[in-house]
């Protein structure tokens, strides 16, 4: 199993530093969240780049739904060129309260849904490279000459995690097509709506014989969770973990979502990172 660190905020600098000292503590990914509107997720990760040499860098999440596909793309190879393969992209919807009304951005889940199926599509055929085409309901490309991007490092393509609810054909089926599973359930909130949040280690024992079952035998697919655990209390982290693993999980993020800003929380963050990932 192996362990990431996610960065909640902070700008380049403090991205390029932390993801250095996450390396240095034997984390296995550092990842940055991407907001409508704020500081650069691949800005961050550049810088991230310029200071590591081993461990992986990503985004938690992408929403791919609000994006030009053929600018994610072009910034996604790039950067896993600059970084000699080390580049993961996790992609979803989108939180919508994050800002996409604020910035005029589709809420609709079904069409954000659709671009996020035809922005897939199209981010794997431009990393395929030239010639490539595509007619849809929401874009159309046609293949082009002019400048020429290189292909990403890593082939056949840069991994790619989905976002994925459990038990909803559509959203699953679109997730089992790639390389790693965001795990989410449907559950019944207060006001009587259906809320979104992370399986549990009971929901996904329950489906990972199922998720085994759509993939080729042997075809390798991560499932990646995310939470807290307490640095200071080995033990208890690493019985958190094994409760994952035992359900399925190849992915451990560590989530320590807190406004960054003033200087308790950075302190917070970065003893976080130096007591490493907890053992398994």
């Amino acid at each position: 199993m192996k362990r990431g660190f996610v960065l909640p905020g902070g700008d380049a600098a403090l991205a390029a530093d932390l993801a250095r000292e996450a390396e240095l503590a034997g984390w296995d990914g550092f990842f940055v969240w991407e907001p409508v509107w704020g500081v650069d997720a691949w800005v961050c990760l550049t810088a991230a780049a310029m200071r590591t040499q081993r461990i992986r860098l990503g985004t938690m999440l992408s929403p791919l739904s609000r994006m030009r596909p053929w600018k994610l793309a072009s910034e996604s190879a790039t950067l896993d060129r600059l970084s000699g393969g080390r580049v993961i992209l996790s992609v979803g919807l989108g939180a919508i309260d994050s800002g996409f009304a604020a910035f005029g951005e589709v809420t609709d889940r079904r069409t954000r849904a659709e671009l996020l199926d035809e922005g897939l599509a199209i981010v794997t055929g431009l990393w395929r490279g030239q010639p490539f085409n595509w007619r849809g309901k929401h874009y159309q490309v046609r293949e082009t000459d002019f400048a020429p991007a290189p292909p990403p490092f890593q082939q056949p393509r840069i991994p790619i995690w989905v976002v994925g609810a459990l038990g909803s054909d559509r959203s699953m089926q679109r997730a089992l097509q790639y390389d790693g599973l965001l795990p989410q359930v449907l559950r019944q909130g207060a006001d009587g709506s259906r809320q979104a949040q992370q399986a549990s280690p009971a929901d996904l024992r329950k489906s990972m014989p199922w998720i085994r079952s759509q993939r080729a035998p042997g075809s390798a697919y991560d499932v990646i969770v995310e939470g807290e655990t307490p640095g200071a209390n080995p033990d208890a982290a690493t019985a958190t973990l094994a409760a994952w693993r035992t359900a399925g999980a190849t992915w451990w993020l560590e989530t320590l979502w807190r406004p960054v800003g003033n200087e308790t929380a950075e302190s917070e963050i970065r003893r976080r990172v130096r007591q490493g990932p907890p053992a398994i």
